[in-house]
Formats: C-alpha cells, structure tokens, sequence
C-alpha cells in the first residue's frame, strides 16, 4: 500500500482529477496549500509596498492505493498536470504501515480499493 502525494498548479486540478477518474482512480483528499519551489520570485507592488510573493497557491491531492494503482496513479497525475513550465509540481509516493475503513472495518488492500455499489452487490465481484 501506498499513499500517493501530488502538489499540482491550481489551474490543472480539474484535467488531474478527470484523468485520476479515467483510470479507475478513487477515494481522494484535495487541500489548498501554499508553497514555494523552483519558480522565480514576483515582486508586485501593494499598496504602494513593493513586496516580493515568494509562497505560491497549489493543489495537494492524496490517494491512498494499493501497489498495483500506483503506477496508473501517478502516469494520470504526469500526464494531466504537466505544463512543461516551471511550477508544475511534485509527486510523492510513500508506503504506508496500516489502513482502516472506517465504515466496514476493513484492513489494508481492502480498505484502499474502491467499492463500487454493484460489486457489493454481486459479493465483491467488479
């Protein structure tokens, strides 16, 4: 198991979690954070201050997935948030001990892959 960490620019959350849908890629966390990284620094005069913005705002999208959605994860993430400029973001991936649906009481691989109501239906068969 492994928790999956994007920092991506606020304008490329729509196209990242489009791409994260399309690859079967569910159960997320999105936080606005501020950040500072390769970009350069902008002055902007405020007030009549000149002031130099050095935190810019981004996207800090987690998912937890299974080992085999990691791959897929992060390619959806590479491929979406990509702008070729600088400040498009990073993408960690970190293993993680132990996960519990809070629900179902379910452990691990189980309480990281998706349900889907039909499969609950059909005894877990997708």
């Amino acid at each position: 198991m492994k928790l999956v960490v994007a920092v991506v620019r606020t304008d490329r959350v729509n196209k990242v979690l489009e791409a994260l849908f399309r690859a079967d890629i569910r159960g997320l966390t999105i936080t606005r954070v501020q950040g500072h990284g390769g970009e350069l620094e902008k002055v902007e005069t405020y007030r009549g201050t000149t002031v130099k913005m050095e935190l810019s705002e981004k996207v800090r999208i987690e998912i937890g997935v299974s080992d085999h959605f990691v791959e897929p994860t992060v390619k959806a993430i590479l491929g979406s948030a990509r702008t070729g400029d600088v400040g498009d973001g990073k993408i960690f991936v970190l293993p993680v001990e132990k996960v519990w649906r809070i629900r179902t009481g379910e452990e691990d691989q189980a309480a990281v892959t998706p349900l889907f109501p039909a499969a609950e239906e059909n005894g877990g068969e997708r």
